[in-house]
């Protein structure tokens, strides 16, 4: 959650497929070509040879996190990152997309990205699970009871088939993601970065204009703000990336203009 909590629907986007939205009751959905993002542009129905991905965003729960599939555009394979719940929109996003989802991955342990990961696995004929660092995995044991307490019902508790490191590297449809620990909002946040495509997927590490929360009891601030400036900031000013809850921003534009980092 950014520490000035966002709506997405108070918050439009040049990107935001307005018609998509209008036309279909169970969801709200971002679609757009990865390319597009730096660009302020709307090519929704056209793909690039060397950038194939395309991404929707699928707000769930109350705290409208931006759950998000991506897919190769051809082959209509993908993966959805950050299932938090409200699963029936997720599917319904999938259906009429026409997508074959191959894994989930998490950026972190919270309730609003990783609640619903367990069913969405489950219902999917087993999906492998993908994330988040091991740090967090206090967090994804503890999912019910985060449900609990902030009254989302339905929340399971999760154990990835495959935890991330610094340094690994995680596939979605053939593109490869380098993975980036940043701890400070949670102690397992990562941050997949694609670089031929200059996108990353960056949880609640960095908001547009804002920052993750850090004054949980595991929380970290100075440990956050190292994590931007020491591995986001470098990636480059022209990286557009889509964060855990409101519109999506560059790396450049953070860099230059965010109160907590600028």
């Amino acid at each position: 959650m950014p520490q000035a909590y966002r709506n997405l629907r108070d918050a439009p986007h040049p990107l935001l497929d307005c018609a998509a939205q209008a036309s279909c009751s169970s969801f709200n959905r971002w679609t757009f070509p990865l390319n597009s993002a730096r660009q302020g542009t709307q090519t929704l129905g056209k793909t690039h040879a060397s950038m194939p991905l395309k991404a929707a965003i699928v707000p769930v729960t109350p705290f409208q996190q931006n759950c998000t599939l991506l897919w190769d555009e051809e082959t209509k394979q993908g993966a959805v990152v950050d299932p938090g719940g409200d699963l029936d929109r997720i599917d319904a996003a999938i259906k009429k997309i026409g997508l074959t989802i191959e894994k989930i991955l998490l950026t972190h342990g919270h309730i609003d990205h990783a609640g619903g990961a367990a069913e969405f696995k489950a219902t999917h004929g087993g999906l492998p699970i993908e994330g988040p660092h091991p740090a967090d995995k206090v967090l994804l044991d503890g999912l019910a009871a985060q449900g609990l307490a902030y009254g989302l019902s339905g929340a399971r508790n999760v154990t990835p088939d495959r935890w991330l490191n610094e340094g690994d590297t995680v596939t979605v449809a053939g593109a490869t993601f380098s993975v980036l620990h940043c701890p400070g909002h949670s102690p397992g946040s990562v941050v997949l970065f694609n670089a031929a495509q200059r996108f990353a997927l960056v949880g609640d590490v960095l908001f547009r204009g804002s920052i993750g929360r850090t004054d949980f009891a595991y929380g970290d601030h100075d440990a956050l703000i190292e994590a931007i400036k020491t591995k986001l900031f470098p990636l480059g000013d022209d990286v557009a990336f889509i964060c855990g809850h409101g519109p999506m921003s560059t790396i450049g534009d953070e860099r230059k203009t965010n109160p907590f980092v600028a």
